[in-house]
């Protein structure tokens, strides 16, 4: 994420920073509120791709449709797998705890709403272990669009070295991919993880 100030997002607002400070801390309040709106936007895009999915109809094809809809969501939000990478890095530790409190409500009602479609499509995966599988494909979205979407010096590097192919990669096929395996292994525990 580029470097940011108040005064500058005033500026491009048309306000001055006063204003703006009228309705936000700092500038990491207004970070936190606009991830707290990707994760809604999120959820609505989950509901869009498995509302209409049938209640365990194949299960492995249930998981295959669910691992890509979850891919697909996150890889079309690229400022939101950025943000998610810098919340607990930067964003929560410069704001209020009510500030936080206010996001983190928002950011685990959007994980719960997630869970909820997944147990429902795949209903041999208890709630706290489709929470579990939403948490974890979250963060690694967010840490694996930074290595997806390096720098343009390192993108160039990265493809001029063969041994270094491997440094840089595909988002939504790893999500994928990763989102299948973790899925099988849920399913395979059935039910010997947390309670709900």
């Amino acid at each position: 994420m580029r470097a940011v100030s108040l005064a500058g997002i005033a500026a491009e607002v048309g306000i001055h920073k006063s204003a703006l400070l009228r309705y936000f801390e700092t500038r990491e309040q207004i970070f936190l509120e606009l991830t707290a709106e990707a994760w809604r936007d999120w959820a609505r895009a989950l509901h869009a791709g498995l509302d209409a999915a049938s209640p365990g109809s194949a299960a492995s094809g249930s998981a295959a449709l669910v691992a890509d809809v979850f891919a697909r969501a996150f890889a079309d939000r690229p400022l939101f797998c950025d943000l998610i990478a810098h919340t607990p890095l930067n964003l929560e530790r410069n704001v209020s705890p009510e500030a936080v409190r206010h996001y983190k409500l928002t950011s685990l009602g959007a994980v719960d709403e997630a869970a909820a479609l997944v147990a429902r499509v795949l209903p041999a995966l208890r709630m706290a272990e489709a929470r579990e599988f939403v948490a974890t494909l979250a963060s690694l979205a967010g840490s694996l669009w930074q290595i997806a979407n390096p720098a343009p010096a390192l993108a160039e590097l990265y493809a001029s070295d063969p041994a270094l192919a491997q440094a840089c990669v595909d988002l939504a096929p790893r999500l994928r991919r990763t989102g299948e395996i973790l899925l099988a292994g849920l399913e395979a525990m059935g039910g010997q993880g947390q309670s709900n």
